[in-house]
């Protein structure tokens, strides 16, 4: 079998990549909804893939995996490896997971990252009707993370909030922000987690996405500060989105500071970038997105060796669609015992749900998904339905 084309369409938000071969497979991968613009990377690739054997993996990988980077540019090696894959376990008439060593687990678990509404305002009790109206959903999550500090609009809409450089119409999404915070700014963030907490108990857990953009101080002084609320983690204090290092020395000193999990991880590319920060156990909760780190195959060894340092392993995910959904069904049904939940990513419009097909009409049941049988990532794109959202320049994607 050959690659005879490498294809890319933005469909509604998201590039779609779809691999072609000699012998009518095709393969499709799916990049978060917020990269539109790497349409033109992924392309980037088409020469050095077409001719290659699509199921040997990791012989195609060779060739591309070095010239990807943190997030944004990891996501077009990454969605190529998704599609790789779903020839892979085609061609093999088997699920990925089957690929990947095979399942662990009949179901994976989720937690909320992405059944949003707009937040009335940043105040504690806007937050805890949010986290009301979370736990209200028909998916039962076990787990929601709410946006604080950095990661938030309370940054722009609390007086005062901290004393640094605030960035106006900076034209990216997750530009980073950054400084000192304010006494004032410090006890809102207590006051937004205690009202929370009073609403969620012991039956929904908690976990607070609140960078990047801390100084360490500040950092060790807050993961101190709410030890008492029991939260699932700390995320992405120090560094985090678009962030294109590691700092594990940092994150290591914050760690040891406090008994509240710090977690990192959805920006970073390749296993290598996280070899210091397992292996100095400079966090208690690692978090790469499939989408981002350079693939499936990629997360599943960091997974392995961060299990080696008892290391906890939640992936992110949050904006990577449905068919990115595929792709994180299949490689968490083989995660080690390290697993905890993956960030679930629903469709970004919700015209998506007709287009994807291989989905029961309720994905998330008590926060557990099933797994997908169909052979690849257990996924496809109803071509015909699609059409109708592809541009003129792409009207030859499905042919």
């Amino acid at each position: 079998m050959k690659i005879t084309d490498l294809r890319c369409a933005v469909i509604g938000k998201h590039p779609i990549v779809r691999i072609v071969t000699d012998e009518g497979l095709y393969g499709l991968g799916e990049v978060e909804f917020t990269k539109s613009y790497l349409k033109p990377w992924v392309l980037h690739f088409r020469e050095a893939l077409i001719g290659e054997d699509p199921t040997d993996v990791e012989r195609v990988m060779l060739k591309i995996r070095q010239r990807g980077s943190f997030k944004p540019y990891g996501a077009a090696v990454s969605a190529i490896e998704h599609a790789l894959w779903d020839i892979a376990g085609k061609a093999a008439g088997v699920p990925v997971y089957k690929l990947l060593g095979g399942k662990v687990r009949d179901k994976v678990r989720v937690y909320n990252g992405s059944i949003r509404q707009k937040r009335t305002g940043d105040r504690p009790e806007d937050y805890a009707a949010d986290v009301k109206w979370m736990m209200e959903q028909p998916q039962n999550f076990f787990m929601v993370k709410q946006g604080i500090s950095f990661h938030s609009n309370m940054k722009d809409t609390i007086e005062d909030f901290h004393y640094g450089v605030t960035q106006k119409k900076a034209g990216y999404h997750g530009a980073m922000d950054q400084g000192m915070i304010s006494e004032r700014g410090f006890n809102h963030m207590l006051d937004c987690v205690i009202a929370m907490k009073e609403v969620l108990g012991d039956k929904v857990s908690l976990a607070l996405d609140c960078g990047p953009g801390w100084m360490l101080p500040d950092a060790i002084k807050f993961a101190r500060a709410v030890e008492k609320y029991n939260l699932m983690w700390l995320e992405d204090m120090l560094t985090g989105d678009y962030v294109p290092w590691v700092n594990p020395q940092a994150y290591r000193e914050l760690t040891t500071s406090t008994s509240t999990p710090i977690h990192t991880g959805e920006q970073i590319y390749l296993r290598h970038n996280f070899k210091e920060l397992i292996e100095t156990q400079a966090v208690r909760v690692i978090g790469p997105d499939p989408a981002d780190i350079g693939g499936i195959a990629e997360l599943k060894w960091v997974a392995e060796h961060a299990y080696m340092h008892s290391i906890l392993m939640a992936p992110h995910g949050t904006a990577n669609g449905l068919l990115g959904l595929g792709a994180l069904i299949n490689v968490c049904a083989t995660l080690p015992a390290n697993y905890i939940a993956l960030e679930y990513p629903s469709a970004s419009d919700p015209w998506w749900e007709d287009l994807v097909i291989g989905l029961p009409p309720q994905i998330v049941k008590d926060s557990m998904v099933d797994l997908l049988e169909a052979p690849g990532l257990g996924l496809d794109i109803d071509a015909e339905a699609a059409r109708r959202y592809l541009r003129e320049e792409d009207a030859g994607f499905f042919d």
